[in-house]
């Protein structure tokens, strides 16, 4: 391992901000955190950004926003990797996702413009049930979701971001691509009755089909191009493609991966799906 200079991009989200942590723990302190409220600030939506916060980089961690699965995706990802090679960026560790079309796209992107590379593919996040899209249901006790079947091998943010961080550091690791999952698999039925057991609270699941859903959120003010993402992750992701489990976070980390009753305890110690955090209608 080597001292780097290290870009995050998305570097306050989900696994964004674990990775820098978990940097800064390691000792590495030349980390520039990619995000709009930082200086200079980065913004996937303005190019103009990009050249300040990549200038002196040697090392980028890609996590692209909103989702590599929407279609403008490449176009972005080529043209930010094609200028961060220009500025001098070596190495590039792409977060990607599992059984996208696009995203695929967006890994031979990387391969053909970074002198060393790796590749993460995540499946759903198990924190999209405590800090993401799915946490404000669960405190109204009660969960709609599109009524889908296939079961999810749902993956700790934890897992990988410490998956990345040894990707960063290590060039052990170059050239490799990790295919990352939890390590059972799990029905959005199954995940809530182990929430609503692990936080001892009430919470009604309930499928409804696809349009009724969309609707529901079109109600809600929800932006049609995250309403497309999401009928997108709905109707094709998870359609059994990716209902497998994997040991690359054991090869990786040489532990386990941890399971959804873990992270779910842990979720409950932090008092987040706790009754004093459920809103007031």
């Amino acid at each position: 391992m080597k001292e780097q200079k290290i870009l995050i991009t998305g570097g306050t989200g989900k696994t964004g901000r674990r990775v820098a942590g978990k940097l800064q723990q390691a000792g590495i302190i030349n980390i520039r955190i990619g995000s709009r409220r930082e200086t200079p600030p980065f913004d996937w939506d303005a190019p103009g950004s990009w050249e300040e916060v990549l200038t002196g980089i040697d090392t980028v961690y890609i996590s692209f926003q909103p989702d590599l699965a929407i279609p403008t995706s490449a176009s972005v990802i080529r043209a930010f990797t094609s200028l961060a090679s220009r500025l001098g960026v070596r190495k590039m560790v792409l977060l990607s996702g599992r059984g996208e079309a696009e995203a695929i796209k967006c890994e031979e992107i990387v391969k053909e413009a970074a002198a060393s590379w790796s590749i993460v593919r995540a499946s759903w996040f198990n924190q999209n049930f405590d800090e993401g899209i799915f946490l404000d249901p669960i405190l109204a006790g009660h969960f709609v979701v599109p009524g889908v079947e296939s079961p999810e091998p749902f993956t700790d943010a934890d897992d990988i971001s410490d998956v990345v961080v040894q990707c960063l550091l290590d060039d052990k690791h170059n050239g490799k691509t990790y295919d990352l999952t939890g390590p059972e698999l799990l029905t959005f039925g199954a995940a809530i009755k182990q929430i609503a057991e692990a936080s001892g609270r009430t919470i009604v699941f309930e499928p409804i089909p696809m349009d009724d859903y969309e609707q529901m959120l079109r109600s809600y003010n929800v932006p049609e191009d995250q309403l497309w993402l999401i009928r997108y992750l709905f109707t094709e992701v998870l359609d059994g493609r990716n209902a497998n489990v994997t040991n690359d976070i054991e090869k990786v980390l040489g532990r386990k991966a941890r399971t959804f009753s873990q992270y779910a305890a842990d979720a409950v110690k932090k008092g987040v799906w706790t009754p004093s955090k459920i809103p007031t209608l």
